[in-house]
C-alpha cells in the first residue's frame, strides 16, 4: 500500500474589493473563524487568521487532497456570502478578484504567525500596498502585474 505526505504551509492575505474598509471590528473574530471552518472541511488547518479593515491574512496547512486554487476560491466565496448574511454584515461586501499566497518554510511558522498577529500595529506604519510589494520583491514574483492585483 503506497502512502502521500506532505506538509505544506501558506501565507495567503487578499484585500477587499478596492481596498475598501469593509472588514468590520464587532464581526471580524467571527469572520476569522468562519474562515478556520471553511479550511477545516477542505483538509486545510488554520494556524492564524488576522485582518484589518481592507484585508486579510491566513496562515494555514494546505492539504494533500486539495488545490490551493479550490481551497482559496471556497473561503473567499463562503466567506464573502457569510458577510452579507450576517447583521450588521455588508450587502455589498466583496474580496478583491486575486490573491497573494505564498510558501512558509517549517523553520519559519512561528515568524508568520507573529507577523500575523500583529498586522494591526503594522499597518500603522505601511500600508498594505507596501506590504504586498515587499512580498512581491521577497519571494521574486515575476508574473505580478499591479494593473490586474489591485482591482
Amino acid at each position: 500500500m503506497s502512502q502521500s505526505l506532505s506538509k505544506l504551509y501558506v501565507h495567503m492575505t487578499f484585500g477587499t474589493k478596492k481596498r475598501r474598509p469593509l472588514i468590520m471590528s464587532e464581526w471580524e473574530e467571527d469572520l476569522h473563524a468562519y474562515i478556520a471552518g471553511i479550511l477545516q472541511q477542505y483538509e486545510s488547518p488554520a494556524l492564524i487568521i488576522n485582518s484589518v479593515p481592507d484585508h486579510i491574512h491566513i496562515f494555514f496547512r494546505l492539504s494533500k487532497n486539495y488545490a490551493l486554487a479550490k481551497v482559496v476560491e471556497e473561503v473567499k466565496k463562503g466567506s464573502s456570502k457569510w458577510v452579507k448574511g450576517i447583521e450588521n454584515g455588508n450587502k455589498k461586501f466583496y474580496w478583491q478578484g486575486g490573491y497573494g499566497a505564498f510558501s512558509v518554510s517549517g523553520y519559519a511558522v512561528d515568524i508568520v504567525k507573529a507577523y500575523i498577529e500583529n498586522q494591526k500595529e503594522h499597518h500603522r506604519k505601511r500600508s498594505y500596498y507596501e506590504e504586498v510589494e515587499e512580498f512581491i520583491k521577497d519571494y521574486d514574483i515575476i508574473e505580478y502585474d499591479p494593473e490586474y492585483f489591485w482591482d
